[in-house]
């Protein structure tokens, strides 16, 4: 029978199936990060020793300082702590660290493909639910809890219940000045935020072949938005000339034997899907969200929708409190709305595509707002300031800043202040996401970009050079 993409890495990873729905799975990968400090503490406390360390990597994002590389630089002690736990646990264990001194920390979605540690056909997990960023390679990867953490620590498996398949084409050209966040946005906006559920998205059609592996990461990384619990590109000749020469892909003659295993992996013809959506590529905008739900995401040209227009009572009442909250008016053009902070970061938009991207907006022009930037891992900042886009950015008035997590979660104290509006290149807008009382929207990192430089939701279309 043909096979689905995630019908063949799964079966190719069950160690046992129990019969009830529920399988064994093997883990190939297991990211770490600052907040893996509990599962380390349940190994120990039960006297269990790290099962597979070689196939696990370690480096702190989400507590690490933007504003300097130490542990002085971390202001809340807990938050030091948590820090100083991966480094000391990394090395208690012999799991590979890239701790706050070495080039390489970073956002661990950011780093593990950079390194190469992401390969086409594994099985990925790490305790943060948007690890769907991996699956961008043909991986299978997915956010896991805490007592799950500390059993693929203990056994290098995990019992899950397998998911459906669904696909999402996005066929077509997509216009100039249309980027991979706003392809995602849009399909989260069409499907909703609960159309994913159950189900592992698989993203297909000529607008995704025709993205780089960034542009596919992006879309990844927001599955778990669209309520998903994994997102998954088949690998093509763009996703192996990412890989090759990575630090931990495969070389010589092992890479000849990788390359000819992935090239057997996208889904068959006359797979079966339990859900088909698609999109035409040319008719997406750049994007922007207006609620408090990544589903809440409109035109730039259009305007803040009207509850009363809603499908149900319960949509409708959920419209009401997102536009309270969100201190907007129904029928307000998206392009009216002034922003008062712009976040360009996270693991959704932080690598070196987007910086230039960003940059090339921003170029010969000033922020009229407060707005940083912040890279996805050290060495995006030294290939940033290798091209110089980090003066284009100090000239105009952006904050430059070190590589972590930093807005986009805010556990590191990097957040908005009570009702500051910002325009956020992150993947999550709900009710204090940034902050207590802070209106995150999201969008692009070139309507970021836009959006410095003018005080308000421009349509960067009108400033692209």
């Amino acid at each position: 029978m043909p096979q689905t993409l995630f019908d063949k890495i799964w079966q190719s990873h069950v160690v046992v199936d129990r019969g009830d729905g529920y399988n064994l799975l093997y883990v190939d990968r297991h990211l770490m990060h600052d907040g893996s400090a509990a599962g380390f503490e349940r190994l120990r406390a039960r006297g269990l020793s790290l099962r597979r360390p070689e196939r696990a990597l370690a480096t702190p994002d989400h507590y690490t300082s933007t504003a300097g590389r130490s542990l002085e630089d971390i202001e809340d002690p807990q938050h030091r702590r948590n820090v100083e736990a991966i480094r000391n646990n990394a090395n208690a264990t012999g799991v590979r660290v890239f701790y706050i001194d070495d080039e390489r920390q970073g956002i661990a979605h950011v780093v593990s493909p950079e390194q190469g540690l992401t390969l086409p056909g594994l099985t990925l997990v790490c305790g943060d639910s948007h690890t769907a960023t991996h699956g961008a390679v043909g991986a299978l990867a997915f956010g896991i809890g805490s007592s799950e953490v500390t059993h693929v620590m203990a056994t290098q498996c995990l019992w899950q219940r397998k998911p459906k398949a669904m696909r999402v084409s996005v066929d077509g050209v997509l216009p100039r000045g249309v980027s991979a966040k706003d392809v995602i946005l849009a399909i989260i906006a069409r499907i909703g935020a609960a159309g994913g559920v159950g189900q592992v998205i698989e993203y297909a059609g000529s607008a995704i072949r025709s993205l780089s592996i960034e542009g596919r990461l992006t879309v990844c990384n927001m599955s778990i938005e669209a309520g998903a619990r994994a997102g998954m590109v088949a690998p093509d000749d763009t996703t192996y000339a990412y890989l090759q020469g990575r630090p931990m892909a495969s070389a010589g003659a092992e890479w000849d034997q990788a390359l000819a295993q992935w090239r057997r992996l996208p889904s068959d013809e006359g797979s079966r899907f339990d859900r088909e959506v698609t999109l035409d590529a040319s008719l997406i905008q750049p994007m922007v969200t207006w609620g408090t739900s990544p589903e809440d995401a409109v035109a730039i040209a259009d305007r803040v929708p009207d509850p009363s227009t809603a499908a149900d009572s319960a949509k409708r009442q959920a419209m009401v409190s997102s536009l309270e909250y969100m201190g907007l008016e129904p029928g307000t053009p998206m392009e009216s709305i002034a922003v008062d902070r712009v976040f360009i970061g996270s693991c959704t938009n932080s690598r070196i595509e987007d910086l230039r991207a960003a940059a090339a907006i921003v170029k010969g022009r000033q922020a009229r707002i407060q707005a940083w930037v912040v890279p996805g891992s050290g060495l995006v900042k030294r290939q940033a300031e290798a091209e110089g886009l980090h003066r284009i950015f100090l000239e105009a008035g952006f904050a430059w800043r070190e590589p972590g997590c930093s807005m986009c979660v805010g556990m590191n104290g990097d957040t908005g202040l009570p009702g500051q509006r910002i325009a956020s290149t992150s993947n999550r807008n709900f009710v204090g996401r940034q902050g207590r009382g802070v209106r995150t929207h999201l969008v692009s990192p070139t309507m970021a970009a836009a959006a410095a430089v003018t005080g308000r939701f421009t349509d960067v279309r009108r400033l692209l050079p």
